[in-house]
């Protein structure tokens, strides 16, 4: 394969800043990463591909681990078709791997959608499908949020089994309500299966959610939102995500979900590789034209979430790069939000080689001027969006 240059970039991976930078990609990896002087200095072979992003954001690829549906495309479509079209409609913005997830409901709808992500893992022209999340069936109905009320379950171990059957084994991360009686069996379960058990839609007391870490779950579910609240007699869920520094969670940075203010103060007192960017967006985000329906339901898009016809809630109509946008314009370090959307939930849903620009690495590459307009995605090595020339 033709080695590919992105030179005269400004590196951000991890904690790492390197201004006037360049990247080297071969057979699929990142080779090295270099000053450009030193590029310069010696020129690379004359027929590799060498691209000047002029001073534009060179960052790993954008990883959703959370995310029910993006261009009119839904998990709730039930259709391998559906998925593999939001995997190429997710590279325009700048996403190079994401967990498609499942909706609570029925389990005949949660197996269809299961099974139509398990089939189209391996078939995809844009962002790779790492795995499948699962929304419930196992949580709070006091907690409900936009799922399907009449889905909830009580934990079944049995019923779990076929989940994950269905799915290929393909399950990567599963929402849980820790109270529910049975979890701690769930929870032994999914670490035997390598799932990584999030809390969340959940009504637990803090003792509930000790009990929780305690059995392995340690990451959780849209901080803040559809989470028993923080008490100063019983810190809830939410106190218990912000005491507890081994506990992860996701953040849903629209502006909406979260205040920006909770979300400094979240990092003020969370260790910064425990924060996750996510969407959580819907299937009408980004959509271009027809009906708006999430998850079957008709919504509206108001102030930058969807809403239904009620005035309920539904969700978020964020993308990754806006989010990221979001954070920066708040005030939190550039490298802080990059790690957030790209480090973090590689290292937490242990993606290996993913969410760095390391030697060796998979060359899953974002390119994104001041604006934060993409300007090139790559996966792989293949670039899929090139806006550059």
């Amino acid at each position: 394969m033709t080695d590919i240059w992105l030179i005269n970039g400004t590196v951000i991976t991890g904690s790492f800043r390197q201004e006037k930078a360049c990247v080297q990609v071969s057979e699929g990896r990142i080779e090295d990463v270099i000053s450009l002087k030193r590029f310069e200095q010696n020129p690379c072979s004359p027929d590799s591909l060498v691209y000047d992003v002029k001073g534009a954001v060179i960052a790993p690829g954008l990883i959703d681990t959370h995310i029910h549906g993006f261009a009119g495309y839904g998990t709730e479509d039930g259709k391998p078709e559906s998925i593999l079209a939001m995997s190429e409609a997710l590279v325009q913005y700048g996403v190079t791997a994401f967990c498609p997830t499942v909706y609570t409901n029925s389990e005949k709808h949660m197996i269809r959608a299961l099974k139509a992500i398990r089939e189209a893992m391996g078939k995809e022209k844009g962002a790779r499908i790492m795995g499948i999340h699962m929304e419930g069936p196992f949580i709070s109905p006091l907690r409900t949020g936009a799922q399907n009320a009449g889905g909830i379950q009580e934990v079944d171990l049995e019923l779990m089994d076929r989940l994950y059957k269905a799915a290929g084994g393909k399950i990567v991360n599963m929402t849980v309500a820790p109270e529910l009686k049975g979890m701690r069996k769930l929870a032994l379960y999914g670490m035997k299966k390598g799932i990584v058990l999030q809390a969340g839609h959940t009504n637990a007391a803090y003792e509930n959610m000790v009990e929780g870490i305690q059995a392995g779950i340690l990451h959780s579910t849209h901080f803040f939102n559809a989470m028993s609240r923080l008490h100063h007699r019983n810190p809830g869920a939410v106190g218990a995500i912000m005491i507890h520094p081994e506990l992860s969670c996701e953040v849903i940075a629209d502006g909406e979900h979260v205040h920006p203010d909770l979300v400094k103060l979240l990092l003020r007192d969370k260790p910064v590789n425990k924060v996750v960017l996510v969407t959580d967006c819907l299937k009408p985000t980004e959509q271009k034209e027809g009906d708006l329906l999430a998850n079957g339901d008709p919504v509206e898009l108001k102030n930058g979430v969807f809403v239904k016809e009620e005035g309920t809630l539904a969700g978020s109509s964020l993308t990754i790069i806006k989010g990221l946008r979001n954070l920066i314009s708040w005030r939190i370090p550039e490298e802080q939000a990059i790690l957030m959307a790209s480090g973090n939930p590689a290292q937490i849903m242990g993606f290996r080689k993913k969410g760095a620009l390391i030697p060796s690495y998979d060359a899953d590459i974002t390119v994104f001027d001041s604006q934060y307009n993409v300007l090139l995605t790559m996966v792989g090595g293949k670039i899929l969006k090139n806006l550059i020339g």
